[in-house]
């Protein structure tokens, strides 16, 4: 009797590519999907976090992105903020344009351009959602048909 065992153990069976392919395609489109939800989620709670507590100031624009764009802006009481990550909804903005920003007076640092909330992101996000799951379901449709193919032959 060998006490190294040069088998698998019964338990254990290789995964057919195909098979593991179906499940790699499963796995994206649902961690996919789990962090578009939890992005929504997050931009929500801001938003919730905002309203609560809602300062309103005009903010200078720093720098203006497609993802990020940093403000500069003077709180009621004199203080000066410059959030580190930006401001919230950024797009179409022009760096030296003077804009309307809403706040949270407890987190200055949380601002997001007047007007703006969660229903901006809806739609690129509920875009990613879809797309992930238009390419998952042929990426999943070649897969079962190459399984068909290859258990005919």
């Amino acid at each position: 009797m060998s006490a190294l065992r040069l088998t698998w153990p019964d338990s254990w069976h290789p995964i057919e590519p195909l098979a593991l392919g179906k499940r790699i395609v499963w796995g994206l489109a649902i961690a996919i999907t789990v962090l578009s939800a939890v992005l929504l989620a997050a931009v929500w709670r801001n938003d919730h976090a905002i309203e609560a507590d809602k300062g309103v100031a005009y903010a200078q624009v720093l720098s203006a992105g497609h993802l990020r764009s940093t403000v500069s802006f003077v709180t009621p009481d004199g203080a000066t903020y410059n959030p580190p990550l930006g401001v919230l909804y950024p797009t179409k903005l022009v760096q030296g344009q003077s804009i309307e920003v809403e706040y949270d007076r407890a987190d200055p640092d949380l601002v997001r351009v007047s007007g703006r909330d969660v229903s901006i992101a809806l739609v690129p996000v509920g875009s990613v959602i879809l797309g992930t799951w238009l390419i998952a379901g042929g990426a999943l449709w070649l897969l079962r048909r190459a399984q068909q193919v290859r258990s005919q032959a």
